[in-house]
């Protein structure tokens, strides 16, 4: 999936003019919020640490702390998340979603489902180090019943590599047999096949579940299931299919109705923007037959890298 990304490294990067131009657009009265967009945009999150950096080392202060001061709602939310590292955006995303008011679910199912395991792997360990706390145990303490069972197994980043041939037949029918054949559905069999299989693996299952039950499995899901763990599993399902599938859905949910969801489109835009936006955007057009950001503004139209209307 490398280079699939819309922001890609600068070719004539100088950490300190970068450094230069965004201690010039906060000095004085007023800020140019639009040099700092256009600059922060245009640099691979690599770069922004690099300019982090020279920055505290030119002028004595935080970055980071300098743009806080000067910006303020959604814009400065974004322009905060682009200064992040990714896998601690990911781990500042689930801190918060665990120990804000409420539990966010919908955080901790989005960031579980899609992530690589060993990206699984280093947010826990920088959930560790960052706050002594265990994220398992964070995550256990917060949720409950089978939602719970199926984000402690998407936590242990231990999906199966490859296809298991001999596997696929019997995984549908154990399914099949879990959900539509059964009075009450089995739910262990769906956390255990859908949180341990590779997403290749599991788009031969799903073939093969139509085959022999008529019917997809998302529609068994939503009718044998409900709640969290409807949400998860269907989640975890869609990312099988393909991530940027799963984004694109996301993005366009995010958006649709009164009100846009702009914490949902700040952190999947900044966390896929070196990574898959450019086949996220491809999947949007085809599904939804617009562009990701006809009508969004121009801050995550750039991090998108243009639009495709």
């Amino acid at each position: 999936m490398a280079g699939r990304g819309t922001v890609k490294a600068h070719g004539g990067f100088n950490a300190k003019n970068d450094a230069e131009v965004l201690y010039k657009a906060m000095k004085g009265l007023g800020t140019d919020e639009d040099a700092i967009l256009q600059l922060l945009t245009a640099r691979s999150n690599a770069q922004r640490q690099e300019i982090k950096a020279a920055y505290k080392t030119l002028h004595g202060n935080d970055l980071v702390d300098d743009l806080k001061s000067e910006l303020g709602g959604k814009f400065e939310s974004l322009i905060v998340a682009l200064m992040t590292p990714p896998i601690m955006y990911d781990v500042t995303s689930l801190r918060d979603s665990i120990k804000g008011a409420g539990t966010d679910e919908k955080v901790l199912i989005e960031i579980l489902a899609s992530r690589l395991p060993n990206e699984v792997n280093q947010i826990k360990s920088l959930y560790k180090q960052e706050h002594n706390d265990d994220l398992e145990e964070d995550v256990t303490g917060d949720t409950g019943g089978n939602f719970r069972r199926m984000l402690v197994v998407l936590l242990q980043a231990s999906r199966q590599q490859g296809i298991q041939e001999d596997l696929i037949q019997s995984d549908a029918q154990a399914l099949l047999a879990a959900g539509e054949q059964k009075y009450g559905t089995d739910e262990g069999q769906f956390i255990t096949i859908l949180g341990n299989r590779s997403n290749a693996h599991l788009r031969r299952v799903f073939d093969e579940y139509r085959k022999i039950s008529g019917y997809e499995i998302e529609e068994s899901i939503q009718r044998e299931t409900s709640g969290t763990l409807q949400e998860v599993l269907l989640a975890v399902v869609k990312c099988a299919r393909g991530v940027p599938g799963y984004f694109a859905e996301s993005l366009y949910n995010a958006m649709k109705g009164s009100g846009t969801d702009d914490q949902k489109l700040i952190r999947i835009m900044v966390s896929r923007s070196e990574v898959d936006m450019m086949d996220i955007r491809a999947e949007f057009r085809k599904r939804f037959s617009c562009s990701v950001f006809s009508d969004y503004r121009k801050a995550l139209l750039l991090l998108c890298g243009g639009d495709d209307a």
